[in-house]
């Protein structure tokens, strides 16, 4: 069985991805895409083990649902990694409960870590706050790669944003816009431009294609 190719709005750096945790994300974000679907019971889908994950490839693992929830069992992340460390690739992780990360070894990979805004939104996601996801990541070891995610940006205090990215010191920030139409609270371009601005003097910025919907790409 091959893996699942990258598409549609998916990171371009990605090849593939990789679902073994399936179902209804404990996370419940109401601008999630996976809502657009019919979703089972949150389980493990076993017959995924199966997989070849074969070599060279960088796979998204867990791009359905956030495998780092806290109510996902510990034994089935394990499971996950135990597979990824017998195959020669690069994987991203990527979630909006990063203090899950503390707790496990990875193989070659890139944590990544959702915060479309330093404020915070309860009405819109169950995950934690904004500010306890930068946080977890200060306690991560500094061997390991981090990127952010702003994706769905929302508004945001510009200098609080810009102070919180510079001090988890990612290799690399990528910035979308919401691609389903769910009425979120959008800074203006002006503001969106300022920061990736910002953001270009000490770390790399990479646009989403949904972004043209608030800023020129150029």
């Amino acid at each position: 069985m091959g893996l699942n190719k990258q598409k549609g709005n998916m990171y371009l750096w990605v090849t593939h991805t990789w679902n073994v945790i399936k179902g209804k994300c404990p996370h419940d974000c109401s601008y999630c895409y996976m809502k657009r679907y019919p979703q089972p019971e949150l389980h493990f889908d076993e017959k995924e083990l199966a997989k070849d994950l074969g070599s060279g490839n960088t796979i998204f693992v867990g791009s359905s649902c956030d495998m780092w929830a806290k109510d996902i069992p510990f034994q089935w992340i394990e499971k996950v990694l135990y597979l990824c460390r017998n195959f020669n690739n690069k994987y991203l992780f990527q979630t909006k409960n990063p203090a899950r990360f503390i707790d496990y070894t990875f193989p070659d990979c890139i944590l990544g870590t959702t915060i479309e805004s330093n404020r915070y939104y309860p009405e819109i996601s169950k995950a934690p706050p904004p500010q306890e996801r930068k946080l977890a990541l200060h306690y991560l070891p500094q061997s390991i790669s981090v990127m952010i995610s702003m994706e769905p940006i929302m508004d945001f205090d510009f200098h609080q944003m810009v102070r919180w990215i510079k001090e988890v010191k990612p290799i690399f920030v990528s910035i979308g816009a919401d691609s389903g139409n769910n009425h979120l609270p959008e800074p203006s371009g002006d503001k969106v431009e300022a920061l990736v601005e910002a953001l270009k003097e000490f770390t790399e910025v990479k646009l989403k294609d949904n972004l043209k919907r608030l800023v020129n790409l150029g």
